[in-house]
């Protein structure tokens, strides 16, 4: 075993610079669907369902990523910066791997899985159009997802901010070059939205590699990513398959509801795009807070200090519950102007600001799941929060869904109220796993005796 100088983590230090570089990503996205919208409402629709087979592929990949950075952050925890540098060179080879089947598989098949979700007319022209470059580029973000997930589970999420951040100011300035055709350059449109997302994504994976190179106590050599460890992919992969599946549960659902809304008509189609553009920045403290609370609870694991563990989580909810509440309220009181920034469509609009209205009983569940279940998965309990998603998303979530749409007429409305549902099921579910602490006889790392982690007061 080889010892490695005890980190010392603080909850609001990891999680700020977390949370801004969600932000920016968020606006960015913003901006994103702001300068496509300019296009067309049909254009924005098309990027909307593009994305959300997209998601699917990158929850693909988080297989790796999110398995090795637990995997990571346990041996870390551990004292073993050898094994956590091997874990890192294995899921950058493996991710590669499967991010080059997953581009292949998007380039050939992306038109006919648009269709079957019954896209048609200019939104599937627009929605081909953006799959066709930026899925075909999705190994890049296999790339990016293994090394950013690394670098913030050593603890420097200010580096990968910065990082970030500069991808979303060469993504946004490209926007402005190839979907309008400013210096000369030609007005591409949609075309031109997913080759800036291709480019800066390039730009930054560089960023990244060289970035993972400084901030590692062991350095990740070449055999590293060459020679891989049968050992180490079982413990990525068993943490990895059931976190991804869970995710891929969650988007496949909202695949459904997409196809649900698309017998509402264009119009439901654009409305349910803007609106979960406003409604992401509700969660985006709760999705830094989980990311944080999981990398120090993945620490702990591996410190075998589960008390900590234990309390920290209940901590962290109970402060991404107050910001979520008070984000929920900021975004209500203005959903109308908010609505307005993307379209001028007066039916958009209110449809928009009625789903928005039910934001609150959705995003307070969500908050709870995000950060339990990051916490289980980093503690290494990652398939209890499949069987329940399994039950509740698919089980109970869609019927219900459909039953609220089509026959009660619920709309949009509708596929809003199904799955604060399935969230408040699922939340209710993991307090009381964690409250069990079933989750302490699911640690990954067996090692020797090791000095208690040095680890800041709990806040």
């Amino acid at each position: 075993m080889e010892a490695s100088k005890p980190k010392e983590f603080n909850l609001i230090k990891l999680t700020w610079p977390i949370f801004l570089e969600l932000f920016l990503f968020m606006l960015m996205g913003s901006v994103d669907t702001f300068m496509i919208s300019s296009v067309s409402d049909d254009a924005v629709s098309g990027v909307g369902a593009a994305n959300q087979i997209i998601a699917i592929a990158i929850l693909v990949l988080s297989v790796i990523g999110n398995g090795a950075a637990i995997v990571v952050s346990q041996y870390l925890g551990s004292r073993q910066p050898k094994e956590a540098a091997k874990v890192t060179g294995n899921a950058i080879t493996l991710n590669l791997a499967v991010g080059i089947i997953l581009s292949t598989i998007l380039l050939l098949f992306g038109g006919t899985l648009l269709t079957a979700l019954n896209v048609t007319g200019e939104i599937l022209v627009y929605a081909k159009s953006y799959m066709h470059i930026v899925g075909g580029g999705i190994f890049l973000q296999a790339l990016l997802n293994a090394l950013a997930t690394t670098i913030r589970t050593h603890g420097f999420t200010k580096q990968t901010m910065v990082v970030s951040l500069l991808m979303n100011v060469i993504h946004v300035g490209g926007n402005y070059l190839l979907i309008f055709g400013h210096f000369g350059l030609p007005a591409l449109g949609v075309e031109g939205a997913a080759i800036s997302t291709v480019a800066s994504r390039l730009i930054c994976l560089v960023l990244f590699f060289l970035l993972l190179y400084r901030i590692m106590d062991v350095r990740v050599k070449w055999t590293y990513y060459t020679h891989l460890s049968k050992k180490y992919v079982l413990q990525i992969l068993k943490i990895g398959i059931p976190s991804a599946f869970e995710s891929v549960i969650y988007q496949c659902c909202q695949l459904v509801f997409t196809l649900y809304i698309t017998y509402l008509g264009a119009e439901a189609m654009a409305t349910r795009q803007y609106a979960l553009n406003i409604s992401s920045y509700i969660f985006l403290f709760s999705v830094a807070v989980s990311m944080g609370t999981s990398i120090i609870v993945g620490h702990l694991v591996g410190a075998r200090r589960p008390k900590e563990a234990y309390s920290r989580v209940f901590s962290s909810v109970k402060w991404a519950l107050l910001v979520t509440v008070i984000m929920d309220a900021v975004v209500i009181l203005f959903r109308v102007p908010l609505m307005g920034l993307f379209t001028d469509n007066q039916t958009i609009i209110t449809m928009g600001a009625q789903v928005i209205l039910l934001s609150f009983f959705l995003e307070t569940g969500r908050t709870c799941n995000l950060v339990i279940i990051n916490s289980l998965r980093a503690s290494g309990d990652a398939k209890f929060p499949v069987y329940m998603g399994l039950i509740s998303m698919v089980c109970m979530s869609l019927p219900l869904g459909y039953f609220l749409v089509f026959t009660l007429d619920l709309g949009l409305a509708g596929v809003w109220l199904a799955t604060a549902f399935d969230e408040w099921v699922r939340a209710v579910i993991m307090y009381f796993r964690w409250k069990s602490r079933a989750w302490e006889k699911h640690g990954l790392i067996q090692h020797e005796p090791a000095e208690p982690l040095s680890a800041a007061p709990a806040h």
